[in-house]
């Protein structure tokens, strides 16, 4: 007699499968069994055919990563919930056939925190076996398994053992957030073109936005809005008709042919005004219908879609924004960390109250665990955040998100000691409190928290609150989060931050009231000092610093405003804590007058002096600073240290000498060091040309135009190289005199005075020709020097440099009215350059130096003070040293003195003898003497370095690079 033949992996695999069908399919044996009495065999008759281990049945420490659950076993501290847990693998709940597998999606969503967020969820009924994927940051997707395509299936169920991470979806959340902006970017852009405005373009388009949200999280019923749009036999009329019945049901709830629609309410839906669509706009929203809108990145949601919605902002499309794990380095400390800090002391009550007491029954303590519960959910119900510069919305949902997660862990971990399961949550829209002046952001900050709620609601296996389903948010406020106008008639002048306010009457304002909330958070816009007129206007810009004069400096950026606002709301109205982002200006200058004011009346608990930040599209350097009455350690840039000083340093043994956050302007340093004025418009040619008009001659004053021309140096020329820039100087002239240097009058004519014209100040209408020189008590100060001491307003490394006293300096460099070798050197020392790192603020990650706080507040040595030199600005003596000679103030009053100037000075010469052999080495560069004005003996210029003529292409880059 024969043997059978062998099967074949095919003909087994077929055979398995049969007597898995015969045993757990319709009618087979083990069918009817209920759900608690076949889960676990099901399931590891399950593993058996797919060639997988089986959970372990052992309570050890081995069998806690892959297990069945058992009502005496833990996870952590918190009991498992689910049939089966597999970490970082999945979490599966069985059901009887015939089960409803979407109540147990949803109590595995309920139980997924206690499950350490498994990336998959699996429910199953014997009969259909549902896979869920849940990776952080990725959309969900679903895969269904029926028992008549088993055998097709069994590659694809292996996989929950072997690979869960080949579930993992192509596209993040963030690629499809990315995708749906850039559609309805061309969406708003087709529609305006057109005529219709940007504001009913923008609300249009947020109903739209919603409406497919909607239908994808099935608030919508059959794809309902998809289904409209894609009716290729609609005209455009009866497709805008369509909609607008829609949006009007959507509003009260009732029916939409034979459908029922929820009440949405909360303000989306109270205005309805669709614009006429052309079949572009049709083929655009068809499709944007395709993509997953349930998915969206609710965290950068409004930022992306504020940027393709605000004509103002198109120009960002495609640029940076800010992470949401940046954002938490506020959120965490001033909202996360201290309701959780919280609710530790209140689970220990509850754990007391629950524990077996002689004074107390079990009853009686049961009662008192969840009083302390439900007190706990009353705080959290009842828990405000505040974003007072909301913009689209990020900084809200990112605390909300906080916040409902904080609930559903105590929740959690409140039914693991044994309390009843709440129904429901009590934080919700609510809690979060928005002032935004830009009326896109504010309607996207809105959209933001409502879609954040849902999503929220969905990913964690509540139901949707219904009736209606959009919590009104009158809470997120379009106004000025600063100042309020006390009269009608000044209303007017309550400016968009980009439109002019009218000159006259003159702004009669007050500061704007914030809401009470227990907290704020925000991002507030940057907006310099000398920016804040050209933005605002000079009204607005008045009215702003007359509102908070005494408490904000009128040099300081907009965003001190805000920081001064939280502080007294901290000593006055109860608020708990703040955390706001500034440009990292902030730690010095004007700016750190309300950092300190900040750490007089409360504290600087949590910092981050010089961080990354995203702002209007374009990286920048930030400082974010959490402050208020909270108890938590103190942390600056992550490191727990004992005190953060208002300039954002800490020591780790703290005194008086230590923290110059304290230091203040000596009299001795005044009227030393000023910044270099501003042009105010385009005064300055090539060089070239300069030279071309001193050259030319014929005026009709029969004078030279070398009267009013000067070399021009800014920053750059002195970090880098000169660019050979010149500057029309006609400050001191009358609009007539200056017309008499006929070709450099014609180029302002041409090209400053149109800009002048557009400019709100009528001093720089009327003046057009004048750019904005030094004051003339400086200019007579200078023209006693043969040279002056310059250093970049801003630079990585802190250089200073000496300019020609016929040189002209920019706004961005530091002018000290010196020119000896002592101040040079003393200056440069490094003494020096810690207290400006220490005293000054930065621009990003480039230090900033000030004459007001760095230089004024330095403690010269003794007998070396600028009060005790300045009569060397006439006359100086020089002194022989190895490279030449070195300047030293004349007089000095002991030899110990002069001594010790000697030795400063002849250091000093020799650096900046060896600093300029280096930048222009002879054999590579020789010097030429600047032109020579008409009439003149010799040029009144500094000479100029040029590079030698027979210098090599390397040669050339290389001194083309020296710094």
């Amino acid at each position: 007699m024969q043997d059978s033949p062998a099967l074949n992996p095919t003909q087994l695999r077929h055979e398995r499968v049969g007597e898995f069908k015969r045993k757990w399919g319709p009618g087979g044996s083990a069918f009817g069994l209920n759900e608690r009495q076949g889960a676990q065999s099901y399931f590891n008759d399950l593993c058996n055919l797919l060639g997988v281990p089986q959970p372990s049945s052992e309570p050890g420490e081995s069998g806690q990563d892959y297990l069945f659950e058992k009502q005496t076993l833990a996870l952590g501290q918190v009991r498992g919930y689910a049939d089966v847990f597999k970490r970082n693998h999945f979490a599966w709940e069985n059901k009887a056939p015939g089960g409803n597998l979407d109540a147990a999606l949803r109590q595995l969503l309920g139980y997924s925190l206690a499950l350490d967020n498994p990336p998959i969820l699996v429910v199953c009924d014997r009969v259909n076996i549902r896979i869920h994927t849940q990776f952080n940051g990725y959309p969900s997707e679903t895969f269904l398994v029926t028992q008549d395509k088993l055998f097709e299936s069994i590659d694809l169920l292996r996989r929950l053992w072997t690979d869960p991470n080949s579930f993992r979806p192509a596209k993040t959340s963030r690629d499809i957030t990315e995708l749906a902006a850039q559609s309805f970017a061309k969406l708003a852009e087709l529609i305006r073109k057109r005529g219709h405005h940007p504001d009913k373009v923008a609300h249009f388009l947020t109903q739209c936005l919603f409406c497919f949200f909607a239908e994808d999280v099935g608030l919508l019923p059959g794809r309902m809005f998809q289904r409209l749009v894609d009716n290729r036999h609609f005209t455009s009329t009866q497709l805008t008709n369509g909609m607008e019945t829609l949006f009007q049901t959507m509003q009260r709830g009732g029916l939409y042919g034979a459908d029922y629609i929820p009440w949405f309410n909360g303000g989306l839906f109270q205005q309805i005004d669709v614009p006429k669509l052309e079949i572009l706009d049709i083929s655009e929203l068809r499709s944007a219908a395709q993509l997953n809108w349930s998915a969206i990145d609710v965290s950068i949601f409004g930022t992306l879609f504020e940027r393709g919605l605000d004509p103002a902002k198109r120009s960002q499309l495609g640029a940076h924004y800010t992470d949401p794990a940046t954002i938490m380095r506020l959120i965490e400390p001033v909202v996360k960390r201290p309701l959780l800090l919280n609710w530790e002391h209140i689970k220990t009550a509850i754990q007391r109250h629950l524990a077996e007491n002689p004074k107390t029954s079990a009853k009686q303590g049961r009662k008192l665990a969840h009083e302390a519960f439900v007190q706990w959910l009353e705080q959290l119900k009842a828990y405000r955040v505040l974003d007072p510069a909301c913009g689209s919305g990020n900084f809200l949902f990112l605390a909300l998100k906080v916040l409902k997660d904080i609930e559903h862990t105590s929740h959690v971990q409140a039914q693991a000691l044994g309390l009843d399961r709440e129904t429901d949550l009590v934080t919700g829209p609510h809690n979060v409190h928005g002032i935004e002046l830009n009326p896109y952001a504010a309607e996207l900050a809105r959209l933001t928290v409502w879609i954040g709620e849902l999503q929220w609601r969905m990913a964690h296996g509540y139901p949707f609150k219904m009736e209606p389903v959009l919590e009104p948010l009158d809470n997120i406020e379009c106004r000025d989060a600063l100042i309020r106008w006390e009269s009608a008639e000044e209303t007017a002048l309550s400016p968009s931050p980009k439109q002019p306010a009218p000159a006259a009457p003159s702004p009669k304002a007050v500061e704007a009231d914030w809401p009470y909330t227990s907290v704020v958070i925000g991002n507030p816009p940057f907006l310099g000092d000398k920016k804040m007129r050209s933005e605002l206007g000079d009204a607005y810009t008045d009215a702003l610093r007359k509102a908070y004069a005494g408490r904000v400096p009128g040099g300081a950026d907009l965003v001190c405003y805000w920081f001064e606002k939280a502080r007294k709301a901290i000593e006055t109205n109860g608020l708990g804590a703040a955390g706001l982002v500034a440009t990292n200006s902030i730690r010095g200058g004007k700016n750190r007058s309300v950092l300190d004011a900040i750490s007089k009346t409360t504290r600087i608990y949590e910092a981050w002096s010089d961080n990354e930040w995203v702002n209007e599209g374009a990286a920048v350097r930030v400082s974010l600073v959490a402050f208020g009455h909270v108890q938590n350690e103190t942390i600056l840039n992550g490191k727990a240290v004992d005190l953060i000083h208002s300039d954002l340093s800490t020591a780790k043994v703290m005194s008086s000498s230590q923290n110059v956050t304290s230091a203040r302007p000596l009299l001795e340093n005044e009227e030393t060091a000023l910044q270099g004025p501003t042009k105010g418009g385009l005064f300055d040619v090539d060089g070239n040309i300069a030279r071309s008009w001193i050259n030319s001659g014929g005026n009709p004053n029969a004078r030279s135009n070398g009267d009013v021309l000067k070399p021009w140096f800014n920053g750059e020329s002195i970090t880098g190289r000169w660019q050979g820039k010149w500057i029309i100087d006609f400050s001191g002239l009358s609009e007539e005199a200056a017309s008499l240097y006929e070709a450099p009058f014609e180029h302002v004519l041409r090209w400053v005075k149109p800009a002048r014209e557009l400019q709100r100040m009528a001093s720089r209408k009327q003046r057009y020709w004048i750019y904005n020189a030094f004051a003339p008590k400086v200019k007579v100060g200078l023209s006693k020097l043969d040279r002056y001491l310059v250093t970049p307003e801003v630079s990585k490394h802190r250089v200073f440099s000496w300019l020609h006293c016929g040189a002209a300096p920019d706004k961005n460099l530091i002018v000290f009215l010196r020119s000896d070798d002592v101040i040079f050197g003393v200056l440069h020392s490094r003494f020096h350059e810690i207290w400006a790192l220490k005293l000054g603020s930065s621009l990003e990650d480039r230090p900033r130096y000030t004459s007001s706080s760095t230089f004024r507040t330095f403690p010269f040595p003794q007998g070396l003070t600028p009060a005790d030199t300045a009569h060397q600005r006439i006359q100086a003596v020089a002194l022989a040293s190895g490279d030449g000679s070195a300047l030293i103030p004349a007089n000095l009053p002991t030899p110990a003195l002069q001594a010790a100037a000697s030795s400063i000075a002849q250091a000093a010469q020799r650096l900046d003898a060896l600093r300029q052999n280096w930048l222009n080495p002879p054999e590579w560069t020789y010097s030429v003497p600047e032109v020579t004005p008409l009439g003149m003996a010799a040029s009144p210029y500094p000479d100029r370095i040029v590079p030698r003529s027979h210098l090599s292409e390397a040669d050339a880059k290389a001194l083309q690079k020296r710094t």
